[in-house]
């Protein structure tokens, strides 16, 4: 029986590596290179290794998993391929395992892969970043300069950022003109920007039935890439002129990462809701189209198998920290994710967790994780708390839709009470931070004042407190506001 050697590589601190900076020219750049580390096409880093008669699994989001069919191929990728990929973007770690194959064991194998590239992740690595006391570094990353562009001296780059946008944004002749590296350009009526992070729902079930399958899991791979992109794409193409020409007829929008089922942007503030809203949409279409069948020949999610997803979105200051805000974005996405997971959630849905969305609104400098944060700002007293999310695609029971919300939110807008429905609003949060009995007092006050039915009824659900827990009430009033000054506000 022929020997087949089942290769696998993980790149590691991707997410470290990609927002090193808070220039938006190298965030982009960063993540150019992690692409093409990966990807199959042409100028693939990878390509250069592959051998006739061998074939790649999957080659999506930072993991490479191909089999050789010579162990000489298979021993050049070991020995060349890690060297290759630090040169290319110092900073990045690749960890690497082989396993032998034998016939059609390849659940065994590729089990026995995942495991031995765990282990490796733990072995440290070479630093190839050091460079000589007296080197020029670059004044952004503090990486030593490589070469000179421009009569100056520049630190690793990668001209593959447009193929990135191409798969967002299509490939139109006036895309390299409507792009731009600069955060600024995205701005416009204030200095709200959004990190968005998506995440797909089902992989793991999805993994554990397909993955002794080498050819259907494969075909899973490319397909679910597809599907992404494809639903970027649509989401992108259905938002208004406005929000996708937006200042200087610049696209307001990025892809940082882009692949596998994880979607990574950087947008202006108010168009990240209705980008967001119509990429889970687009995901759960694309995925039936592209991968129902393959679902429902393995009894994955009931009779209309597709696939769903999860985001987080945090609103932050063009001016700050670029890491800060993607690793609140990425715990807004897990606290999201825990929600669509409840019991009686996956029950209802075939065991698939519903689309949602969780967002924040950065008000201050101080950086900790969303738990804190939750205890510090969004728990105003004992039993109560300003934390209303996640909002739902899908009508879902005892939560918000996002259509709802954003509904809601314009209302604010359409009278001239509007105003003092907002301000009304902002005196019984404030009035929760000191006495319930006080907000009731407040509220009741505000009632008071009459106004029109519409606005009464809105005011009555901002401020109206569910039961989220068996000891605690949440209201969307906090969320409410802050959305409405992200896409109203006029600073400039």
């Amino acid at each position: 029986m022929k020997q087949y050697y089942l290769y696998g590589a993980s790149v590691q601190g991707i997410q470290s590596y990609i927002f090193r900076t808070n220039e938006l020219r190298n965030i982009v750049e960063a993540s150019a290179k992690i692409e093409r580390i990966c990807t199959a096409d042409d100028d693939g880093l990878f390509r250069c290794f592959e051998e006739n008669g061998g074939q790649s699994v999957i080659r999506a989001a930072g993991n490479i998993k191909y089999i050789f069919a010579t162990r000489e191929a298979c021993e050049k990728a070991v020995l060349e391929f890690p060297k290759k990929v630090m040169q290319y973007a110092p900073g990045i770690t690749l960890s690497q395992a082989v396993v032998e194959l034998e016939g059609n064991d390849f659940e065994r194998a590729s089990d026995e892969l995942e495991y031995k590239l765990r282990m490796q992740r733990n072995k440290p690595t070479m630093n190839v970043q050091l460079g000589l006391l007296g080197m020029n570094r670059d004044r952004k990353t503090g990486l030593p300069m490589v070469h000179e562009k421009d009569n100056g001296l520049q630190g690793p780059e990668s001209d593959a950022t447009e193929r990135l946008c191409r798969k967002m944004f299509g490939n139109t002749a006036l895309l390299q003109a409507r792009t731009s590296k600069n955060i600024n350009d995205f701005v416009q009526q204030n200095d709200w920007i959004a990190i968005v992070h998506a995440d797909g729902n089902g992989l793991g079930q999805v993994v554990q039935k397909l993955g002794g399958d080498k050819d259907t899991f494969s075909l899973f791979s490319k397909k679910l890439d597809e599907a992404t992109c494809t639903a970027a794409k649509r989401a992108f193409e259905s938002l208004t002129d406005e929000q996708k020409c937006g200042r200087k007829g610049i696209i307001p929008m990025r892809p940082i990462v882009l692949g596998g089922d994880d979607l990574t942007i950087v947008c202006r503030g108010d168009v990240a809701l209705p980008f967001v809203k119509a990429y889970l949409c687009y995901f759960e279409e694309e995925t039936k189209r592209l991968l129902g069948d393959i679902m429902s020949m393995h009894h994955l999610f009931g009779k209309d198998p597709h696939l769903t997803a999860c985001a987080g979105v945090a609103f932050i200051k063009s001016s700050y920290p670029f890491h800060y805000g993607y690793g609140l974005a990425e715990n807004l996405c897990s606290q999201a994710k825990a929600d669509a997971k409840r019991k009686e959630r996956l029950q209802a849905h075939d065991g698939l967790a519903p689309s949602c969305l969780m967002f924040y609104k950065v008000q201050d400098s101080f950086v900790e994780d969303f738990r804190s944060i939750e205890l510090r700002e969004l728990t105003p007293c004992r039993g109560h708390s300003f934390k209303y999310g996640p909002y739902y695609l899908h009508e879902e029971q005892g939560r918000c839709t996002l259509d709802r919300f954003v509904g809601m939110c314009r209302r604010l807008d359409e009278s001239k009470e509007g105003n003092a429905v907002k301000s009304a609003i902002r005196k019984w949060l404030t009035a929760m931070h000191s006495n319930v009995e006080v907000a009731s007092q407040v509220k009741k006050r505000a009632l008071a004042m009459r106004p029109s039915d519409d606005l009464k009824a809105l005011y009555e659900s901002a401020t109206c407190e569910e039961l989220r827990t068996e000891t605690v009430k949440a209201c969307m009033a906090y969320d409410l506001l802050a959305y409405h000054a992200i896409v109203s506000q006029k600073t400039k």
